[in-house]
Formats: C-alpha cells, structure tokens, sequence
C-alpha cells in the first residue's frame, strides 16, 4: 500500500497550526513555476528560506534566468516571511552523477541520483544552519516521483538529523494552481526539466513532432 504523502504533510500542518509556531522550513525550489504553489500553500505554517539548488540545470544562462525568476516571484508575490538563500552552480557536480548515465531517459535511472544531490546539499544546509524542517517543491510535478522523492528526504532525515517534510504537492491540484500562478506572475516556463539530456530529448521529441 503506498503511503499518501499529502495526508502526512497535512497531519503535521494541522499540529503547527493547534501548537500556533511557525517553525522554519528550508524549501528547496527547482524554478519559480513549480515553487508558487507550494509556497502559497505552506507560506501561512512556515518561515520559508526558498533553497535554489539546482546543479543538473545546464546551460549556465538557463541556470541564471530561472533563478532570477525565482527571485521575482518571491518579490512580487508579496507574501509574508520568504527569503531565498542562494548557491553557487557546481554543475560538475551533477556532470559526476550522471557519469555513465547519459542515454537514460528522464525519469530513469539518473532522476534519483539527481534528487540526491540536490536534496543531500539542501538537508545538510538546515542542519548547519538550525532549521526545524526541509523539504523540496519537487513533488508538485507530475513528471517527478513523489515515492523517491519522500524516500529519499527520510534517508536524508535519518543521515543529518533534521525533519523532513513529506509531500505530495501535485495533489489537491497543486500542479494545476502552479500553472495558474505562473501565468498571473507572467513567469519563464521551460519546456524541459533542467538537465542538459532532458534538453536534448525534448528537442529530439519537438524534432520527431515537426517531421510527422
């Protein structure tokens, strides 16, 4: 029986609210369209620090354009205690990951590795910097596994000694509010995940499109 990921996050909702804290959260965003959601929806439980670490996106100005939409939907959403903590690039870090591989299509078996290193580097940031809670907008995708993604926080949760928070925001129609968001916030939606590979198959695919 799979566990509903949602129903879990819920439950610890429901305790923040009856205990009236608002303990910190660092959120590990993978671009501005896929965090306006989630951020709306845990903006009223949390004191949010949106974590932008995002090494597999290549090339480096795609990198830099999402990062900077990330930055304006923070600005312009205008809601209460939202920060953003920025990281360097360290794409040869994910280029180390993806080592053997390159032909896997997306959401084989690179995606996890990928998932990892960036939820690892976001896990071990709240540790060092005393945040109660981290988690990742990920699972608001309908393209990401919210099974490996929660599989992976508890490892990581386990490892640092740092609380986790499950998701599964796609449900509730998250990823259909985030669609509805970017387009009120006039934000840079991309057509592939991030990943130089995910990019060329994405082009493979518009290419194939074309010629039929």
């Amino acid at each position: 029986m799979k566990t509903d990921y949602n129903k879990e996050m819920e439950k610890i909702l429901e305790k923040i609210e009856n205990e009236n804290t608002c303990p910190t959260l660092l959120l590990h965003t993978c671009c501005a369209p896929c965090s306006t959601a989630v951020i709306k929806r845990l903006a009223n439980y949390f004191k949010i620090t949106v974590f932008y670490y995002n090494p597999n996106i290549s090339p480096k100005e795609e990198y830099e354009k999402r990062k900077e939409e990330q930055k304006r939907f923070i600005k312009e959403s205008a809601l209460k205690n939202i920060t953003l903590l920025d990281c360097d690039y360290e794409n040869e870090l994910f280029t180390q990951i993806a080592k053997g591989l390159e032909q896997e299509k997306e959401g084989g078996k690179r995606c996890p590795k990928c998932f990892n290193l960036r939820l690892e580097k976001t896990a071990k940031k709240a540790k060092e910097e005393n945040f109660d809670y981290f988690g990742t907008s990920l699972t608001v995708s309908p393209y990401k596994n919210a099974e490996i993604l929660n599989k992976i926080g508890k490892m990581l949760e386990e490892k640092y000694q740092v609380t986790f928070l499950p998701s599964d925001f796609k449900k509730k129609n998250g990823y259909k509010e985030s669609i509805e968001l970017s387009k009120k916030y006039h934000l840079y939606r991309q057509d592939y995940c991030g990943c130089i590979f995910s990019k060329e198959e994405r082009e493979q695919q518009k290419k194939i499109k074309l010629e039929n």
